[in-house]
């Protein structure tokens, strides 16, 4: 079973991310949801929260500040901010579509596993809500092209309205770091493979503790054809559809035989 289209223009939208409150990339997807949507809430965290997955805030309370109309910050994960303005915030009300981003960097391959930005549509997915994540990829060294996910989001997001996907599904979409009018169209894609950990570098701190710092490095394959990496470094926008299920049924029969 699928989930109806929607009317856009007439729902109401949750946005949240993982950059934080202030961050750029929130502030335009509001600029731009604001033009779509009839109503438009943001629930997200005080202080960036990259990374933080699917983690949630259980040996301590959090706090919600009111930073203006309609917007929330939670001194919080992404995970916390969907749980509070879901079940707090617009209780009464609750949101018609979700949207994480637009996130600074790209949430390509296994970046979803570590995304706070994926993490927080994730978690609308799984309490009921279509949520879809949104990310726009950038070079190290250079700046962000906004304006890609600017003129692009508008076009992915009324789209997305008038499809249907199941209930268990959430969107994964990520620009590419090409300039605007460059961007050669928007292609459903796969999930690609992408391992960040690969760099690690050692010292010594000011104590004489040595310590590792996890680098940004990534082992990443960007030939996979009808990938999200391969459609996003050709100046594709890529948009995958995420299973919530993680059995692997194959592997379920298997074992049954070997256990029986």
């Amino acid at each position: 079973m699928s989930r109806p289209a929607l009317d856009l223009a007439s729902a109401r939208v949750l946005l949240a991310n993982d950059d934080g409150i202030q961050a750029p990339g929130l502030r335009l997807l509001e600029r731009i949801v604001r033009r779509l949507a009839r109503e438009v809430w943001v629930v997200a965290p005080e202080s960036e929260q990259s990374a933080a997955s699917h983690s949630l805030t259980m040996r301590r309370p959090l706090y919600v500040r009111r930073v203006g109309r309609r917007r929330y910050a939670v001194d919080g994960t992404p995970t916390d901010c969907i749980l509070l303005a879901v079940h707090q915030v617009m209780r009464r009300h609750p949101p018609d579509l979700i949207l994480s981003g637009i996130n600074r960097g790209g949430n390509l391959g296994e970046d979803a596993t570590y995304s706070g930005t994926v993490a927080a549509a994730r978690e609308g997915t799984m309490l009921g809500f279509p949520s879809v994540a949104l990310s726009q990829v950038y070079d190290d060294g250079a700046g962000v092209s906004w304006e890609t996910a600017e003129r692009w989001t508008p076009e992915v997001l009324q789209k997305l309205a008038g499809a249907s996907w199941p209930p268990a599904v959430l969107i994964n979409v990520n620009f590419p770091a090409t300039p605007a009018a460059d961007v050669s169209g928007i292609e459903v894609t796969r999930h690609g493979r992408r391992k960040i950990g690969g760099s690690m570098v050692e010292g010594v701190d000011p104590r004489g503790e040595r310590y590792f710092w996890i680098g940004g490095g990534r082992r990443e394959d960007r030939g996979r054809e009808g990938s999200d990496l391969e459609a996003v470094h050709r100046g594709a926008v890529s948009v995958s559809p995420l299973a919530l299920e993680l059995t692997h049924e194959p592997t379920v029969a298997a074992l049954r035989a070997a256990f029986s």
